[in-house]
């Protein structure tokens, strides 16, 4: 299948971007430095996170995250260039890799048309948020944002809220950036030794949830610091 890249005409702005021990910070071309989505909604989980290294050990708590990062790196590249219509999208990847993206690649065949941008930077001056979108394209025929995961076993909706307000501020930033609201956020997980698993979201329903996790994460790190300076 070949996807029809969508002419809109518009333009999204290169973003600089640098990882510290604290994160990864995003600077505008008008000079504000943003954290990540993906910093700010990190501070979600921190003590789950931590209680499950203690309990598997550091050795095997950090092999397990290599392995998933990679791997997710691998597929989300596999979906990215089969989207771009590059004929070799599979060429040098891993078995595994290519074994979990071609689970999810009816999805993409069947429900994803008429691409807009894929890896766009974004930021919201409005959220102090920035950050780089999977994909923005049409999913059953309606513009959305679609966001790619993978994982070692199937997700419950209740444990991936964080994906959930993910792709909402995404909707949010592309609105702000382009004045072209987008109502639908898509999350589409491939999963070991399972079928691929696609969560469906109104993005407006979510925006507020991430309002509240940003205001937590400035008064946790970002008021902190400015008191420290």
């Amino acid at each position: 299948m070949a996807f029809n890249h969508f002419d809109h005409g518009i333009e999204l702005p290169q973003l600089t971007r640098q990882t510290t021990e604290s994160g990864r910070k995003y600077f505008t071309p008008t000079g504000d430095a943003f954290p990540s989505v993906t910093t700010v909604l990190g501070i979600l989980g921190k003590r789950e996170l931590m209680e499950w290294r203690k309990r598997v050990g550091d050795e095997e708590a950090n092999r397990i995250s290599r392995q998933a990062a990679t791997r997710g790196t691998a597929v989300h590249k596999l979906c990215e260039d089969y989207i771009d219509n590059k004929e070799d999208y599979s060429k040098k990847h891993m078995p595994a890799n290519i074994h979990m993206f071609n689970t999810m690649k009816p999805l993409l065949d069947e429900k994803i048309n008429n691409i807009w941008f894929q890896e766009a930077f974004l930021y919201s001056t409005e959220l102090r948020t920035a950050g780089q979108v999977d994909c923005i394209a049409e999913f059953e025929g309606e513009l959305s944002v679609i966001d790619f995961k993978t994982s070692r076993r199937q997700k419950s909706a209740s444990n991936i809220q964080n994906y959930f307000m993910q792709v909402s501020f995404y909707a949010k930033a592309f609105e702000e950036r382009t004045g072209t609201p987008i109502r639908k956020g898509v999350v589409l997980i491939g999963v070991d030794d399972s079928e691929p698993q696609t969560f469906v979201i109104d993005t407006e329903e979510y925006l507020e949830h991430f309002k509240a996790v940003r205001e937590t994460y400035s008064e946790l790190y970002e008021k902190n610091t400015l008191h420290n300076n």
